[in-house]
This record gives structure tokens, sequence and C-alpha cells, in this order.
């Protein structure tokens, strides 16, 4: 049986979070699956706390030469992930993300060839790369009748389309423009569908875990199966008594190994990626730090747990970093917070001339 505690300390090693990890920015993000991508800053924010030395050009360096890309993969969720993982891990999501185009515009699509709609909208971003809403009123150009919202997300789902620099540049502004992984990338999709390595791969970064937090993070259904076809994994039981899988050489370090403070960006990975996140936060905390509005806001952990939330305000000369704890710290806590605050200010923030860090 493994506790809460264990489970927590396990899933922060396998994330990088006990110390940071002596690795590249790609080979970071490989071992992570990715990292959610929804806004282009949260990626730096997040290989900042777990890779030793991380500086902002060596992950905008990977978007500018191709070597990782934003696409849609898990869940439906923009990720950023290595040209490699692009290309291998979106054939295995398309039933899905098919699936899910069904689920959410089928009435607005019925009736329509959705293949001829996924080559025509390849052919359009193909030659130029387009935003959503510029897809959009060009497939309604062939379909007028039709959304064009809804049109320009059935391209978004059946054709693996990247989102091209700036996008994805710390600091960039700008709409997010697509064209297709392969000819960004100058090469083919796999032809592999089978998850039997992406739930391991899962489980290397995320595990022990249940064969609902597996779906949970993929968006894949009925892996049950899978699971069960690889001999090697071994097994555990949670304090409710569910089946734990994982892999027979992870770590489980030390439930009492002390963990140092993290700051961890919007929509970070570890909060997003199992169906039970009691091994992280509590469901009063959950509903703290997810919005109604879809967004998953910035968090701290104290003791490898989330104790609070975090922002910076940045105006002119001055950068402030705001910590709302959601119950008092000790001082001992508080002095490391603001210690690895001051360093968080200064790589986010390094333009500043002055800093204050301020406890709400």
């Amino acid at each position: 049986m493994l506790d809460r505690r264990t489970l927590n300390r396990a899933l922060l090693e396998r994330q990088l979070l006990l110390e940071r990890a002596p690795l590249s920015a790609a080979g970071a993000i490989e071992h992570l699956v990715g990292m959610q991508a929804q806004a282009p800053n949260p990626p730096y924010l997040g290989l900042w706390t777990r890779v030793d030395g991380f500086r902002l050009d060596d992950l905008a360096a990977l978007v500018r030469s191709r070597e990782v890309v934003r696409v849609v993969l898990m869940r439906g969720t923009i990720h950023l992930v290595t040209a490699q993982d692009c290309l291998a891990l979106r054939p295995v999501l398309d039933a899905a993300l098919e699936r899910a185009l069904n689920g959410t515009f089928g009435r607005r699509l019925d009736g329509l060839d959705l293949a001829e709609v996924a080559v025509l909208g390849r052919r359009l971003v193909e030659k130029e790369a387009l935003s959503w809403g510029r897809l959009g009123v060009l497939l309604a150009e062939r379909w007028p009748d039709r959304d064009p919202f809804a049109l320009a997300n059935a391209v978004r789902n059946l054709v693996p389309l990247v989102q091209v620099p700036p996008r994805g540049l710390w600091g960039e502004s700008g709409q997010a423009t697509h064209t297709t992984a392969e000819s960004w990338l100058g090469r083919p999709t796999a032809v592999d569908t089978a998850p039997d390595r992406m739930v391991e791969r899962y489980l290397a970064a995320f595990g022990p875990a249940t064969v609902k937090d597996i779906q949970a993070w993929s968006g894949l259904t009925r892996l049950g199966a899978v699971v069960k076809r690889l001999p090697h994994l071994r097994t555990f039981r949670d304090e409710n008594g569910l089946e734990l899988w994982d892999l027979p050489d992870a770590p489980l370090p030390d439930p009492d190994v002390p963990v140092p403070v993290r700051f961890l960006p919007e929509f970070d990975n570890i909060l997003l990626s199992h169906a039970d996140r009691a091994r992280i936060l509590t469901e009063e905390q959950r509903r703290l730090v997810f919005t109604r509005n879809g967004l998953i806001r910035s968090v701290i952990l104290v003791d490898g747990f989330v104790r609070g939330l975090w922002r910076i305000s940045q105006q002119r000369d001055t950068a402030d970093l705001v910590i709302e704890p959601f119950a008092s710290l000790s001082r001992q806590e508080r002095e490391a917070v603001a210690d690895e605050g001051g360093r968080l200010l200064a790589f986010a923030a390094a333009g500043a001339k002055t800093y204050d860090i301020r406890f709400v």
C-alpha cells in the first residue's frame, strides 16, 4: 500500500521537482511527455523550476529551430513537445480527438463530409499559416451555411496542426497561427497508433497511477486492457484500495525526503494529470486553483504539496511577486518561499530594476 505522502514524493521525483535536473530543455520536455502550453510563457517557468541552469533562450532556440512545437495532443489541449513526440503521439490520439470533436460540434457538423473538410483545411494552412478565425472564414466560403468556428475546430482535431513562431516565444504576443506538423517538420506522422508506449512514458513521468489517472491525462479510454497486456508492470494499492500501476524500476523515494519550495506556472502538468489529485492538492484547494473559465492558476509547493497561489505584477521598472498562502506558513516556510520567490523574480522579470515580494 502506498500512502498519499509516498505518492507525492514519487510524483515530485518523476516531475523533476525534488531537485533541479541536469538535463537539456529538450530532454526535460521529452521526459515529461510534453508540457501543458495554452499560454506561451508557462513552459519557460515550468522548465526553470525543474532544470538546473535553465535560460529563456534554451527553449526559445528550440522553438525557432523547430526542435519543439506546440500542438493539440492529450485531452485536446495545446502541449509543447519535441518534434519527434509530435509525430509519434498525435496518431495515438487521433481517435480520441475525433470523438471529442463529435461530442462538442457534432450537431453543427452533421451531414458534412469531414474528410473533405480536413483535406481543404490542410491545403489552406499549408499554403499560409492561419489563425483559427481566418481558417474558419476561408472554410465557410466552401460551406457558407456552416458555423466557421465549428469548421475550424474540425480541422484542428482531424489534422495535426502546429503553432508557428513567434507564438511560443517568451514575451511575444499576437494571434496563434497554424500549419501542419508534416509541412513544418518535413516528416510524416508515425503509423503506429497503439498506446502501449505512451502509457509506459506516462508512468515514468506521473506514476504510480490508476487506469483512470492514465485516461484522465491522455483523453483515451479503455486503457485497462492496455496495462494488463504489459506484463512487466508492477502493482500497488492506494489508501482507498485502488489498484496502481507502475514501471518495475521507477523510483519510489522515502516519503520523508525533504522537498524544496517550488513555484509552478499556470496549467502545470502536475495539477492536470490524474483523476485523483489528492497526492498534490486537496479538493478544497482544487476549487481555488481551477477557475470557472478554465484557467489553472500558478501555485506554490511547500513540503511538496500545494500551499498557495502566486502572481507577478510588473509595471515599468518594478516587479512585484504577490504570494497568497491558503493558510498561515511557519517563519521557516515563509523565508524559504521568499528566497525561492526572489530567484523566480530574477528569472522572470530580469529587466526590472526593483523587486518586491508581498504576502497577502
